[in-house]
């Protein structure tokens, strides 16, 4: 499940400002930061950094600083190495410094888009995917049916 990012650049398969495309994270986003950053921190760093630390610390900065924007724009950066994606539409910590929320809500719908749902964290996407790998396996080849 790690990203193995293709030597061609990706792109966004969302813009900055979609934001409504997921009504429901723009909402969590707009009102509750600390948690959509937890749930991408998480599924960006593999599992390494929880949901919970991630947010918590998100949120000490946020409070003691003023500017999360300076913890967040480092995990745009992992998430656009990751995929290839391009520095866009400004570097990280600009992006992250004056549209935070829109940041998150982009970083959010790309995970999901490129199969990954921030909302159930590492461990729950790789045990989804070790699901779908059972399913594959139990299968029947093409053009054969299972007797019972």
């Amino acid at each position: 499940m790690t990203g193995a990012a293709s030597n061609q650049p990706s792109k966004w398969t969302s813009e900055l400002f979609d934001c409504m495309n997921d009504g429901e994270n723009a909402l969590i986003t707009c009102f509750f930061p600390f948690i959509t950053f937890g749930q991408i921190a998480e599924v960006i760093d593999e599992g390494a950094s929880s949901c919970g630390t991630s947010g918590i610390l998100y949120g000490v900065i946020c409070c003691l600083l003023g500017i999360p924007c300076v913890y967040s724009c480092t995990f745009r950066t992992k998430l656009r190495s990751k995929y290839g994606l391009p520095d866009a539409p400004a570097p990280d910590w600009i992006t992250h410094c004056f549209c935070e929320y829109c940041a998150l809500c982009q970083e959010y719908r790309e995970l999901k888009n490129r199969g990954l749902d921030p909302a159930i964290g590492w461990n729950g996407n790789v045990q989804r995917q070790r699901m779908g790998q059972q399913q594959e396996m139990m299968a029947p080849p093409m053009g054969q049916r299972m007797m019972g």
